[in-house]
């Protein structure tokens, strides 16, 4: 077994919240924080001890790119998970590992271990 991580959510809407969180847990892993609003995911990002993240393009119509910068510069994996696909994203992140709303279980996995978390 895999040791277990301690995952960054960040994401507005509380019931995907709380799904992701459920997920979290039943893949053995650790949530280490939820944050629902940019302010908060930066300063999380920035202090809290994660081994990966999974980033809600859209808080309340900001965009979670910042957050991702904070962490590819920490050097913690992640995978942005939306409902536009990589439309989504900033040119930016094109390459970056993208999970499509709505997501099962497997995918979820998948995007962890494919992200080399």
């Amino acid at each position: 077994m895999t040791m277990a991580l301690r995952i960054l959510i960040v994401e507005d809407e509380m019931t995907i919240a709380l799904l992701l969180e459920d997920m979290v847990v039943d893949l053995g892993h650790d949530v280490a924080g939820l944050a629902m609003r940019l302010p908060q995911a930066l300063d999380m990002a920035r202090t809290a001890a994660i081994d990966f993240a999974i980033l809600d393009v859209n808080l309340d119509g900001r965009m979670s790119f910042p957050v991702a910068d904070v962490l590819a510069a920490r050097g913690v994996p992640f995978v942005f998970a939306t409902g536009y696909g990589r439309a989504g994203l900033d040119p930016g992140y094109k390459d970056a590992p993208v999970i499509s709303k709505p997501f099962d279980l497997a995918s979820l996995r998948s995007a962890i271990e494919g992200a080399g978390a």
